[in-house]
């Protein structure tokens, strides 16, 4: 195990940490903003490891770094015959919350003065910002990394350019076997070819990007097409004889389909892109962990038996804080360079302040959604009570959903140790 191996692992795991704690800072800052004292800003559960206290608050950090929450006095109304001046309690962590709950009648003191200060009594749309505000603090987290690596550092993007020539045409189904005799020869060795030859254009077409010339190229198969290439300082204008092969499908890989070919590899260099990327890449990961989200209890099943058989780990479902961070040592302990590994880095912390925002906004208890949900019911029996001219329901007691928040805390926490398990016995790895 290398030392880069170790450091990226460390510092992957600290930047995830700074993640939670933006998150329950996101929590924090509109609670106070709207009058809610806040007893607690924690980083991870269980014993407190270190703490300091300032002003009201008491900010620290717990032995089990698997979480983070901040506890507002009044987040569960009092119930039906609890002492006069005090309520239940209940924090921002879906962890955390688990384990009030199952202390079961949990009371906090009010305080003299903080009648109005506790987070059931605020208005519907406070307590909705309160509870968005800490999901909401990751997605930004996640388009500020995006936008860094697309319009900062720049993305690794296919040049027309030649890196190598092959020498034979090799059908798709053989691919990565030597060239042997009676192989055809490729088109670009026929034309001369050569690596550094940029392609200037291509039977008559300017070409700009390589993804416009790889389609240009499929779809020329079996003719002779004028190409212009810039070589030494000058355009040099060759006729190519484009064959066919049978390649894999760009839009479904897992078909093969008969297209033009012409046997050339394009480099790629690093290019800072728009913002209409990064909009885009928002676009695209919002609709991959809607669609995850869904899938989630079949991936799980995937994650149970590469745990606990010779299966092979899926590279693309989900992982835990362990295999997360495995994954950032095996970025910085890699061969590639120092820019690509912060490039990968920065977006793989994106990608997974993404999903953990938008995972925290389903509308199920203990997870902020579900005191989002509350919230907002609560505003439309306000609402309908208005309209209808009966007298005012009341808060609503999100409390009353705790036999479902049992089962959806147990649940969390079941998937939280299977995937921790399967990071440790059979991880996900960059290569394979």
């Amino acid at each position: 195990m290398s030392v880069l191996f170790v450091v990226g692992i460390v510092v992957f795991f600290l930047g995830l940490l700074a993640s939670i704690a933006l998150h329950e800072l996101g929590h924090m800052s509109f609670a106070k903003l709207f009058g809610v004292r806040v007893p607690q800003f924690m980083v991870g559960f269980g014993p407190t490891m270190w703490s300091r206290r300032k002003g009201e608050t008491e900010y620290g950090v717990k032995w089990i770094p698997l979480g983070g929450y901040i506890r507002m006095i009044g987040m569960l109304p009092p119930r039906r015959g609890d002492a006069p001046g005090t309520v239940r309690q209940g924090s921002t962590g879906p962890f955390q919350g688990l384990i009030e709950s199952a202390r079961g009648a949990a009371l906090e003191e009010v305080g003299p003065g903080d009648e109005d200060r506790v987070f059931y009594r605020k208005k519907w749309w406070q307590k909705v910002i309160i509870m968005f505000a800490g999901p909401f603090m990751n997605i930004l987290l996640a388009f500020v990394f995006i936008s860094v690596v697309v319009m900062g550092i720049g993305i690794s993007t296919l040049q027309p350019v030649i890196d190598s020539v092959s020498k034979c045409t090799i059908p798709a189904a053989q691919a990565g076997r030597d060239c042997q005799a009676g192989d055809p020869v490729t088109p670009a060795v026929r034309a001369g070819l050569r690596p550094g030859d940029r392609i200037v254009s291509y039977e008559g077409h300017r070409i700009h990007t390589y993804a416009q010339l790889q389609g240009l190229i499929r779809g020329s198969g079996g003719r002779t097409v004028p190409v212009v290439v810039h070589r030494g300082g000058q355009d040099i204008p060759l006729s190519v004889p484009v064959t066919t092969n049978q390649m894999q499908s760009l839009t479904d890989p897992d078909k093969t389909e008969t297209v033009g070919f012409l046997g050339i590899s394009p480099t790629s260099a690093r290019e800072r892109q728009g913002p209409g990327l990064v909009v885009s890449t928002m676009t695209d990961l919002t609709k991959h962990t809607f669609g995850s989200l869904i899938d989630m209890p079949k991936k799980m099943v995937g994650v149970w038996n590469a745990a606990f058989s010779d299966k092979k780990r899926d590279p693309n479902g989900p992982i835990g804080v362990v295999g997360a961070s495995r994954i950032g040592g095996e970025i910085a302990a890699s061969k590639e360079p120092g820019l690509d590994k912060l490039a990968f880095f920065l977006m793989m912390l994106g990608t997974v302040n993404f999903a953990v925002g938008m995972f925290n906004l389903v509308p199920l208890l203990p997870l902020d959604g579900g005191h989002i949900a509350g919230a907002l019911w609560e505003a439309v029996k306000k609402g309908i009570a208005r309209v209808t001219r009966r007298p005012d329901p009341g808060h609503v007691d999100v409390a009353k959903a705790l036999p479902l928040t049992y089962a959806m805390a147990a649940v969390i926490i079941t998937m939280g140790a299977l995937l921790i398990y399967a990071d440790l016995v059979n991880p996900v790895r960059l290569n394979g």
